[in-house]
């Protein structure tokens, strides 16, 4: 049974994460500070976290670089859910590029918390790929080679748009900020101004999706960055 630990001041909205995933066949274990989250990531290493960025003293964003450094020393990467605010948008871009995998604005459903939660875990546990290729649908990435191809015809891609394809179909789902995508195109020439990264993306569509204006693969998180369609 996968253990779930919800880090929330808040006690109403700690109550109802907690009886929702704890009926969806949930461990759960609530936090209410984040000093208290890190010592009980310590002692219980939980599955994956929901973690309130608005927490008192020690924020979320404290808490996520501290976990961040604890899971770069121990060799293992904790998933973690935001939970933010209406309209922290600044909180919510710097929670992304420390390395939280998904957020969610309150007030939320907690039906949707449990999929997003299940989403997660799913997307952390996925074995490795058997080989270099990735394949969605009638899409694939050759990595080695570099190449792609839809449906049996290859694109013409430039270096970057390759980088920024592959580094997002690696992790279908994950949300990933400009400026996450900007490092990933690092040490190839790439302008360094982050809204450089949507106009390599609507040149990737152009030549990627059936209907660019309809995009299939590459999603937009408005006011956050780009993702690759979650192939569960």
């Amino acid at each position: 049974m996968k253990s779930i630990l919800v880090v929330e001041d808040e006690a109403k909205i700690a109550q109802i994460a907690r009886d929702y995933l704890e009926h969806a066949g949930y461990t759960v274990t609530v936090a209410y500070d984040g000093t208290s989250a890190l010592e009980i990531v310590r002692r219980q290493a939980p599955d994956l976290m929901i973690l309130d960025l608005g927490l008192p003293g020690m924020d979320g964003l404290d808490v996520t670089r501290a976990l961040r450094r604890t899971d770069a020393a121990k060799g293992y990467d904790i998933p973690i859910i935001m939970l933010t605010a209406r309209g922290d948008e600044s909180d919510k871009l710097v929670g992304l590029a420390l390395g939280a995998d998904d957020y969610m604005v309150k007030p939320f459903s907690p039906k949707e918390l449990v999929a997003r939660v299940r989403a997660v875990l799913r997307r952390s546990e996925a074995p490795a790929p058997a080989t270099n290729d990735i394949r969605v649908g009638d899409l694939i990435i050759d990595i080695p080679r570099m190449k792609v191809s839809v449906a049996g015809v290859p694109l013409d891609l430039t270096h970057t748009e390759f980088e920024l394809l592959a580094t997002m179909a690696r992790q279908p789902g994950r949300i990933f900020t400009r400026a996450q995508l900007l490092d990933a195109a690092r040490g190839v020439s790439f302008e360094s101004y982050e809204r450089a990264i949507d106009a390599h993306i609507k040149n990737l569509r152009r030549k990627l999706e059936p209907n660019p204006n309809e995009p299939r693969y590459i999603l937009t998180v408005y006011g956050v960055g780009y993702k690759f369609m979650d192939k569960g």
